[in-house]
């Protein structure tokens, strides 16, 4: 079976805000390529939301990522409420997981989500389903979380104070590196890639950094970038990669062809 990740850095999914605007939809070839991954013409969707902070929002999302998924690209589509986790043996959760061919974790606070799955088990059950060769993917924290750690915003989202600072956050480790998202974003930019680069002071990761309309995939030992139309942001779609050498801070970009190479060399300093 071969292992699949896909790691979105951001970008609109045609959701509904408070005030009833429909952002637009930013991510179509990204999502195209998850489907492709699958090899499967009506693949089953697994949403994940368990980075919202309430069952009513973790079903908004779900109907977002429903109408992408199932009426746009006519995937059977399910999810997973964290109440599930609560109520539901474990068999149930186990059928769901075995029965999807992609999972999806939405975006939301990184830290809390993955506090909830190393308290209910569910980090071990969605690394035994990416040994098991389904489509991991997921934008922002639902990218954050495949990483060995990553820059989140999730005091500012718990606060809900615009100017709480950065954390690293532990994550699952499917993938050893540090990964920071939206790191294009106005007012961002600098402070988040700021924040990658005094985490990767203490410790021997590469960093990599992904800006929203842009996606990291990685294939067994390869990867590529998937890259949409960021016209929105003012920007092309772009990632990059950060590390230490010999206690120098070195930042450059990601290679954005569409070829696949080896990801030894993503994550050599």
């Amino acid at each position: 079976m071969k292992k699949k990740i896909v790691a979105i850095g951001g970008g609109e999914c045609g959701r509904i805000t408070k005030r009833g605007y429909k952002m637009p939809y930013e991510t179509k070839e990204i999502d195209a390529e998850i489907i492709r991954l699958t090899e499967k013409e009506t693949p089953n969707f697994l949403f994940i939301g368990h980075s919202q902070s309430s069952e009513q929002g973790e079903n908004k999302y779900f109907q977002t990522m429903c109408a992408i998924y199932g009426d746009y690209f006519g995937c059977k589509c399910k999810t997973v409420l964290k109440s599930d986790l609560l109520s539901q043996g474990s068999e149930y959760i186990k059928n769901l997981i075995s029965w999807a061919n992609i999972i999806y974790v939405g975006g939301g606070d990184t830290k809390e989500m993955l506090e909830f799955w190393n308290e209910t088990g569910f980090d071990k059950l969605l690394y035994e389903a990416w040994l098991n060769g389904k489509v991991m993917c997921g934008l922002s924290a639902g990218a954050n979380c495949w990483f060995n750690s990553c820059s989140s915003d999730s005091l500012k989202i718990q606060t809900g104070d615009s100017s709480a600072p950065m954390i690293t956050v532990k994550c699952l480790n499917l993938i050893n590196a540090f990964f920071t998202p939206h790191c294009n974003e106005a007012g961002e930019y600098a402070n988040r890639l700021e924040h990658m680069k005094d985490a990767l002071s203490n410790t021997e990761l590469v960093g990599i950094g992904v800006s929203n309309c842009c996606a990291l995939e990685i294939v067994d030992d390869e990867y590529r970038l998937i890259r949409c139309d960021a016209s929105n942001y003012g920007i092309d779609a772009f990632a990059v990669k950060a590390y230490y050498n010999n206690e120098k801070y070195l930042l450059e970009y990601i290679d954005n062809t569409n070829e696949f190479k080896p990801l030894t060399e993503l994550l050599k300093k």
